[in-house]
């Protein structure tokens, strides 16, 4: 490749084209005042976003039907004693204050649903509770198992009732 005089030699030197203009700094500002054009709002597509943002939640529910036993006992009133109290010992996982028995959740009756279509079927509930923990977590169990990982859940009132008693003997001790 050629390279010209003054236009920089190398392999890169054919991309200029020649003098650059320059901005002229010299000539006085225009006391033209500067226009801008501004949308005004209209009426109708303003309004149409309101109702949009108003209806998404009224949306976001789910037009199914429930489930089948979410909201219905089960004929066997031993098997409903036992489906309730299994229900009261699991977190629903949308509210997380509480049991699925307790909770209006979508989610919620599917899960007392699947718990009572499996205790008609015969299932135990300490099989139904595993079952979902494996599916959801330990933390599903209003009941967690003591296992090292939960032992500071454990140990920890025990040490505060600890704490708090060294504390308050100190406090005792001063006011002799």
């Amino acid at each position: 490749m050629k390279s010209s005089p003054g236009r920089g030699g190398g392999p890169a030197a054919g991309w200029w084209r020649g003098p650059v203009a320059s901005p002229s700094y010299d000539r006085a500002p225009s006391t033209t005042p500067l226009r801008v054009a501004v949308p005004l709002p209209v009426p109708g597509r303003s309004l149409a976003l309101v109702l949009a943002l108003i209806s998404v939640p009224a949306l976001a529910d789910s037009t199914l039907p429930a489930a089948k036993w979410a909201n219905e006992q089960l004929p066997d009133p031993a098997q409903e004693r036992q489906a309730k109290a299994l229900m009261e010992t699991l977190r629903c996982i949308v509210c997380q204050g509480q049991s699925i028995a307790d909770s209006d959740a979508e989610l919620a009756g599917d899960m007392r649903a699947m718990v009572r279509t499996r205790i008609a079927a015969g299932e135990k509930p300490e099989a139904i509770r595993a079952w979902l923990v494996a599916r959801y977590g330990q933390w599903v169990s209003y009941k967690p198992l003591v296992e090292p990982l939960t032992w500071p859940l454990w140990a920890m009132p025990l040490l505060l009732l600890g704490v708090g008693a060294y504390l308050a003997r100190g406090r005792f001790r001063r006011k002799r």
